[in-house]
């Protein structure tokens, strides 16, 4: 049993953890692809890496969305790399086994007899599923899951009045970091109440933390907060971007959910925008962020970051200035501030001292929560990976 829902610290260092997850959460539940603008033509396709499968999502010939497990069926090599664009066949680079985008076989090299009497239609692509959902591609690698709307029916009501669809990415708002921790622990950040007041004193000053309203629905986790009344008095002006002009203001502030196991949205009155953490080994995690605007003209953005620029000066400060310039904590940018202090904790717990001390009662109460959904999926395999002792050794120190 998880004492006091905290996971062992073995669960966020030890590699057996991790595959264990990598088996039992990632290759189980529905994982972010993209949007939906990535793939329009056909022949356009991107792989995925969802837990311990590889997944193609490709355009057919009848624009529609395709999946497969990225595997050739005669020696498993991958068939398709990141994303680009093919023509009518997907053809293995080793030996030249071709399939149409439907995942049929159609041929192989005729200078092979000894595929002479190849049956084709029992070598086809293993079938995995994709789905739309809020302007976003999910893929599942079995052929027929839990559908999309079900897995997320519970969190829909709590993803905020954006529609994706009418807004833009912005390509230089891109951010990609690989960060030394352990995927839980940039989770349990993102959705820790409590060190938003606190690590984010001069960076996310905007939002009214007191208010704030968050809950777990399912295992997806749910989070609004209002507008400051400082930020919110003049907010056509103070706004860094237009506002989104499909928010009614009465719906302004912060939507952020985090979809699990690891698909964060942050929606705020200006942008929309999806944190997708993927998890690399038990100590690193790469995170990738994809910004969504308004449409507007560059004339109109800069305008705004000109009316807004005083606001911002007053506004943002560093959470400690004595720091040198360079340090993530003298930044004023409140996305190195948590990587720091995810990588720092990442660090700790390999140390023979570490203890968690107290949890806060109510800011913390997320993090208790998503750790005993964790401990949910995978601790009824710790006994077959022979790690249950240590887990139990762990939670009752």
């Amino acid at each position: 049993m998880l004492k006091n829902n905290r996971l062992p610290v073995n669960a966020y260092t030890c590699d057996k953890y991790f595959a264990i997850e990598q088996q039992h959460i990632f290759s189980t539940t529905w994982a972010f692809a993209g949007l939906k603008e990535d793939l329009v033509k056909p022949g356009q396709y991107i792989s995925v890496q969802a837990g311990l499968n590889n997944i193609i999502v490709i355009v057919d010939e009848n624009t529609q969305l395709q999946a497969f497990h990225n595997i050739c069926p005669h020696r498993g090599t991958q068939l398709l790399a990141a994303k680009g664009q093919i023509n009518k066949h997907i053809t293995c680079p080793y030996h030249d086994w071709r399939f149409d985008l439907s995942g049929k076989l159609r041929s192989v090299p005729k200078k092979v007899r000894e595929f002479k009497n190849l049956d084709k239609k029992h070598f086809g692509l293993t079938k995995a599923s994709v789905a739309l959902w809020h302007g976003m591609l999910w893929v599942h690698p079995e052929p027929n899951p839990t559908s999309i709307a079900q897995w997320f029916a519970d969190i829909e009501p709590h993803m905020g009045p954006h529609q994706v669809d009418k807004l833009i990415e912005a390509p230089d708002e891109l951010v990609i970091k690989d960060i030394h921790a352990n995927w839980k622990i940039i989770v349990e950040n993102y959705i820790d109440h409590y060190h938003l007041a606190q690590l984010h004193v001069g960076t996310l000053n905007m939002y009214d933390h007191a208010k704030a309203k968050f809950q777990f629905v399912g295992p997806h986790f749910a989070f609004w907060e209002p507008l400051a009344k400082g930020y919110s008095a003049n907010l056509e002006r103070n706004s860094p971007l237009p506002l989104i002009e499909h928010i009614d203001k009465s719906q302004h502030g912060a939507w952020v959910p985090m979809l699990f196991p690891g698909v964060g949205i942050s929606a705020t009155e200006s942008t929309w925008s999806v944190f997708h953490i993927i998890p690399l080994a038990a100590n690193k995690s790469r995170v990738v962020i994809r910004t969504k605007v308004q449409p507007c003209s560059d004339l109109t953005y800069l305008s705004q970051s000109m009316r807004s620029a005083m606001y911002w000066y007053k506004s943002t400060f560093a959470k400690d200035d004595k720091m040198s310039a360079d340090h993530p904590l003298a930044s004023g940018d409140f996305l190195q501030e948590d990587i720091f202090v995810c990588e720092q904790l990442q660090k700790s717990l390999t140390s023979p001292i570490y203890k968690p001390g107290p949890s806060a009662e109510f800011g913390e109460s997320p993090v208790r929560e998503h750790q005993h959904i964790v401990w949910q999926y995978i601790s009824k395999h710790l006994n077959d990976n022979a790690e249950q002792e240590i887990a139990v050794t762990s939670i009752n120190n």
